[in-house]
């Protein structure tokens, strides 16, 4: 996979590269530490995967993301940054960034997170997932305030479906997904579906994969009406 690294730190420069150097399946083909030479570097080299800071000193790593879209770049973007802010994650999601890696992580969880993103997954770092899950409030089983829809379609938001997505595993309208989507969020308390989703993958769908009883007991909870 061909790769460019956008930071204008130069000891951060020189780590990745030596750890993406020391990979059979990488090929750094391009740095840059500016947000004008970034945009024109992702631009003509058209990458497979960008890992680039989130903060340079002339542009946000953001907003090198959204300049290269504007051109039609088609790569993957995997944010590598030292900031655990809240606002910074959401915004990124909502640009649908197909990774987020705190500067602190292992080598090996960077190539990792390069790999799978590159595979078409998205790859969060565990420490921005503890810290999104800290703004929720934890007041014993929180899906037991759901009816058994609202509950599925949690849980496909913890998947990483969209609406259109949802609808069609469960065989509802995209009309329908919305409002259950709504009634999740108020329930819940939760500000979006960042916060939903991040909650299902932590709370419900890990909780399946330890406990395979847990699934079916949910299911035979009796369906509300639509």
């Amino acid at each position: 996979m061909n790769i460019i690294i956008v930071d204008d730190h130069p000891l951060v420069l020189h780590g990745l590269t030596a750890v993406i150097a020391g990979q059979g399946d990488m090929n750094l083909i391009g740095e840059a530490q500016a947000g004008n030479e970034a945009v024109g570097l992702i631009t003509k080299s058209n990458p497979d995967v960008v890992l680039l800071d989130l903060r340079l000193k002339d542009m946000s790593g953001l907003e090198i993301i959204r300049r290269c879209r504007e051109k039609d770049s088609a790569c993957k973007y995997i944010i590598f940054t030292a900031s655990v802010d809240r606002a910074d994650f959401r915004r990124a999601r909502e640009l649908g960034v197909d990774g987020y890696i705190l500067k602190e992580a292992f080598p090996e969880e960077v190539i990792s997170a390069i790999r799978l993103v590159y595979r078409g997954r998205k790859y969060y770092d565990p420490s921005i997932i503890d810290s999104m899950m800290c703004i929720i409030e934890d007041d014993g089983n929180l899906e037991e305030k759901l009816t058994s829809r609202e509950l599925e379609v949690l849980t496909a938001l913890g998947e990483g479906l969209n609406n259109k997505e949802i609808a069609k595993k469960l065989y509802i309208s995209e009309y329908t997904v919305k409002k259950h989507v709504s009634q999740v969020l108020a329930k819940l308390k939760f500000a979006d579906r960042t916060q939903a989703a991040l909650y299902a993958q932590e709370k419900i769908i890990t909780a399946q994969k330890r406990d395979p009883n847990r699934k079916s007991s949910i299911s035979s909870r009796s369906l509300e009406q639509e």
